[in-house]
């Protein structure tokens, strides 16, 4: 008789966990699930922590709704999964703004991540030179062709367009460079659509038509509660064994699976697996597979990350403005790049005591010198500039909190995701058992994050399954 399965997952944020999951659901009962977290918490970049009373995010802060197709988002399904989805609320303010010149103006609505397809609508926040975006008779993008999205934003709609808007919109998620990220793994749809519209605008359009959104729908949610509430669940559902404080050193191939070397160098410990699936960020990751597999090692490895710190403030009854928060164009010269205005957002954390929570965010890729700065003086200069944007000092905060996530977030330059693909293509050529999965690859937020998981934990099941046939 054939003993159980036995399967390793390097990494305890939510890609490894929602990989637990699936392998729990869709491989063959007694299969042993074993997580390995190189730190003392689970969850990677979900955090929930508390501050003057109130519980705040110190990672990430909601998930999206729906797929790009329509359907529910892979953080939905997972939170179905695991009981949780009497504990999802949503924002009760949506809009949000961008500082500029000065002073707060909202952002413009219809656009796809800045990118307008009407242009009247953004002519408050800035100039486009619509005469450029010309039909030549031609797509805009070729068949496989990928540009950096500030290149193809600059050449159409000019200058300004990018800079005011398109670039802060981007920064907020990536913490990086408009001119630097790819279309095509940043803004997937746009691409497609740019394979056979002859005009930004048109392509904008084409992509919105392709995922339409019911009138009214919420598009982020979260957990009442917090996310690491997501994180417990996934944990406890995956029946796996998980070990924190315990670093996966090196991966090397055996008869039948595979070596890990676990704990440190002095005192090593060896355990041999099946299948592996590396749930870590694309450094990490290549340091595991320069031993097994140097090329795919060089090619995961050259992709670099942005540093941000999350500084959250608690201030006594501030007048704040009916918006979610707000985005920092790079051109303001402020350290902050974004904020969000907690308990004005999320209605379910508004005190009856009047205590605002406002988080901002500060770090830009290649300005990591920024976040340099002692914890006391990233606070003090959040305060200031956070009063300079909304034109009154704020009351001096109750509290403040600083999570500074080092390399948290990837930076895809254009031709990222033909990279990957050709990674794991000769990954799985050469080693089946082994599956990557997570942000450096398949792009950030929970949704895109689960989804690589369940995607990862898939291809194990299946090369376990070939190879007892």
């Amino acid at each position: 008789m054939r003993r159980p399965w036995r399967i390793a997952v390097v990494g305890g944020g939510i890609t490894g966990l929602a990989a637990a999951v699936r392998l729990r659901d869709r491989a063959p009962a007694g299969t042993d699930i074993t997580v390995y977290e190189q730190s003392g918490l689970l969850g990677g970049k979900l955090r929930t922590g508390s501050l003057a009373g109130s519980t705040v995010e110190f990672g990430a802060e909601s998930f999206l709704m729906r797929d790009p197709a329509g359907g529910e988002s892979a953080a939905v399904t997972l939170v179905r999964r695991l009981g949780l989805t009497d504990g999802i609320v949503h924002p009760t303010v949506g809009q949000a703004a961008l500082a500029l010149d000065g002073r707060l103006r909202p952002i413009p609505g219809g656009t796809l991540v800045g990118v307008p397809g009407d242009l009247a609508q953004v002519t408050t926040v800035a100039e486009p030179t619509a005469a450029a975006d010309v039909d030549a008779g031609r797509p805009l993008l070729g068949p496989d062709e990928d540009v950096p999205v500030g290149a193809l934003v600059r050449q159409r709609f000019g200058d300004q367009v990018v800079d005011r808007l398109v670039d802060p919109m981007l920064g907020g998620v990536y913490a990086g460079r408009a001119d630097d990220l790819s279309l095509v793994t940043t803004m997937p749809a746009l691409a497609r659509a740019a394979r056979t519209a002859h005009t930004l605008t048109g392509a904008v359009r084409a992509a919105q038509a392709a995922a339409p959104r019911a009138p009214g729908a919420p598009v982020f949610g979260t957990l009442a509660g917090g996310l690491s509430r997501l994180v417990d669940a996934a944990a406890t559902a995956s029946g796996a064994t998980v070990r924190r404080n315990a670093t996966v050193r090196e991966l090397t191939p055996v008869a039948g699976g595979w070596r890990l070397t676990v704990g440190p160098t002095r005192d090593p410990e060896h355990v041999e697996v099946d299948a592996v699936v590396l749930a870590v960020p694309a450094r990490p990751a290549a340091r595991l597979l320069a031993g097994p597999a140097p090329q795919v090692a060089g090619t995961v490895g050259g992709l670099d990350y942005a540093s941000v710190a999350l500084v959250t403030l608690a201030l006594p009854e501030p007048e704040l403005p009916a918006l979610s928060g707000f985005l920092v164009p790079g051109t303001e010269g402020l350290l902050i790049k974004a904020a969000t205005f907690f308990t004005t957002k999320w209605g379910h954390l508004r005190r009856p005591d009047g205590v605002a929570l406002v988080r901002a965010s500060v770090g830009r890729y290649g300005e990591e010198r920024q976040l340099q700065l002692p914890d006391a003086e990233l606070v003090d200069t959040v305060h200031r500039e956070l009063s300079e944007v909304l034109g009154a000092k704020l009351p001096t905060p109750l509290a403040g909190h600083v999570q500074r996530w080092g390399g948290a977030l990837p930076q895809y330059t254009p031709g990222h995701l033909d990279r990957v693909a050709a990674a794991r293509s000769a990954l799985r050529s050469a080693y089946p058992t082994l599956a990557l999965a997570g942000a450096g690859y398949d792009g950030v937020g929970i949704p895109v994050c689960v989804r690589s998981g369940g995607t990862a934990a898939e291809e194990i099941i299946s090369a376990l399954e070939g190879s007892a046939r």
